[in-house]
């Protein structure tokens, strides 16, 4: 770059005082101030948008390894899945001999199943068979209320 010091600007301005003269000197200051400012903001913004374009391209490699690992997560989340689709399907799944198969619990499921006999849940008031809301509400209603 260029290095002003002190001494070299003075001796610019007393070869532009003897050149130009003291009558246009402002004048000419003024305006060489302003295209160094226009020269100094178009600069600047040169420098901005190469910043912004270096860091666009940033993103754009950092958007492509993302996308990439998702695809590759993806694509083991559906091997994953197939597979266990397979061993719950029995497709893949050895035979066991001896061993009791799964039986679904049916309509009873939500029913607690313990050791208690029915005589003392009926005498202690603890329900036997699970009931829909709206059947408890129907069974409760007082019988002269419509």
């Amino acid at each position: 770059m260029l290095d002003l010091g002190i001494s070299k600007l003075a001796l610019i301005g007393a070869i532009a005082l003897i050149v130009i003269g003291p009558d246009k000197l402002p004048q000419v200051a003024r305006t060489v101030g302003a295209l160094l400012g226009k020269a100094q903001r178009y600069v600047n913004q040169v420098k901005a948008e190469v910043s912004r374009n270096m860091e666009l391209d940033e993103l754009r490699k950092m958007h492509a390894e993302v996308d990439s690992q998702a695809r590759e997560i993806g694509k083991s989340l559906a091997t994953t899945a197939e597979e266990m689709r397979r061993h719950l399907d029995g497709e893949d799944m050895p035979e066991w001999d001896g061993l009791p198969q799964y039986r679904h619990p049916g309509k009873r499921w939500r029913l607690r199943q313990t050791a208690v006999p029915n005589w003392y849940k009926s005498r202690a008031g603890v329900r036997k068979y699970a009931q829909s809301g709206a059947a408890r509400v129907a069974r409760f209603r007082p019988k002269n209320y419509s």
